[in-house]
């Protein structure tokens, strides 16, 4: 039962970090893919920093800051793979 519910959160956070990024969707699979790859950066991250996620919503919160940290880490190596053409 856990494993679903760790999908649905990370789901919803690559969702919320799409829109704040990029401001569209990606497409389910994507969304998917970023958020449960988000919610262990997240979760690494903030570690470092002595914060620990509690319930529901510090997970969601932890995914959404990882997805995000994510997408604009692909963002900058995407930007400089185009700059090199």
């Amino acid at each position: 039962m856990y494993f679903i519910w760790y999908l649905l959160i990370g789901l919803a956070a690559g969702w919320i970090a799409n829109l704040i990024v990029k401001g569209s969707g990606s497409g389910l699979l994507v969304n998917l893919i970023v958020g449960l790859i988000g919610g262990m950066l997240g979760g690494w991250v903030l570690s470092l920093i002595g914060w620990v996620p509690v319930g529901t919503l510090g997970s969601l919160a932890t995914a959404v800051i990882g997805a995000i940290l994510l997408l604009w880490i692909a963002s900058i190596v995407t930007r400089k793979k185009s700059n090199a053409k």
